[in-house]
């Protein structure tokens, strides 16, 4: 049964621990899904120019390129970032999972994750700790073919997310493009970007609504 799971990591196990240090209300956000190429970051929290600082001091990335002017609440980042998130996305995608939001703030990392099933998260789940990420699992949703009313996607996105899944969209590297998935469900690549948009709004929007989570055991 296809599983989406939320999983809490340390910053000091995951990425950005000595820019969080610097300035703590840093909050990031990945552009998009992440799967492919230095990912494009969402930064907020201080000046852009006390933020790229905070960047280009943090041994665990490196700023390739900052694309937002300075007028702005937040900026964009190309970042590249070192071993531990590479090694994160291997047992990820070795087990089957897909990497659907990734998120930090107050020293953390949140990463949603989308599994075949309960088992392949659980083993995932297991060998990240046996590599020492010390991750928590914050919240979890099986999704039956049925979906249930519980299920925060309707048919058409669930089917989208699945499809996307099966076909490698969101594999570290890609399998297929965004145009060869959009080819495969017969609608054209902005419409497939838009519905992917609009899954995703709706995963976090039932997680939101879900309020405080509690660890869970797998």
């Amino acid at each position: 049964m296809t599983t989406v799971a939320e999983l809490e990591v340390p910053a000091g196990h995951f990425a950005a621990a000595t820019a969080f240090e610097r300035i703590p209300s840093l909050e990031f956000q990945f552009a998009g899904v992440v799967g492919e190429g230095p990912p494009l970051v969402w930064v907020s929290g201080a000046s852009r120019n006390e933020i790229q600082e905070a960047l280009e001091a943090d041994p665990t990335l490196s700023v390739l390129a900052s694309l937002t002017d300075a007028s702005r609440e937040r900026w964009l980042f190309r970042l590249e970032f070192d071993a531990p998130i590479t090694q994160f996305q291997e047992v990820i995608a070795d087990h089957g999972g897909a990497i659907l939001e990734t998120t930090g703030e107050d020293h953390h990392w949140t990463i949603e994750l989308l599994f075949h099933d309960r088992e392949s998260l659980s083993a995932a789940h297991d060998e990240l700790l046996d590599q020492e990420f010390s991750v928590s699992v914050r919240r979890m949703t099986e999704l039956d073919g049925d979906l249930s009313e519980e299920t925060p996607l309707t048919e058409t996105q669930y089917e989208t997310i699945v499809t996307a899944h099966e076909l490698g969209y969101f594999d570290v590297p890609r399998k297929v493009t965004l145009k060869e998935l959009a080819d495969e469900l017969g609608i054209s690549h902005q419409a497939l970007s838009e519905r992917l948009r609009r899954s995703h709004a709706a995963l976090v929007s039932a997680k939101l609504a879900d309020g405080d989570q509690q660890k869970v055991d797998l």
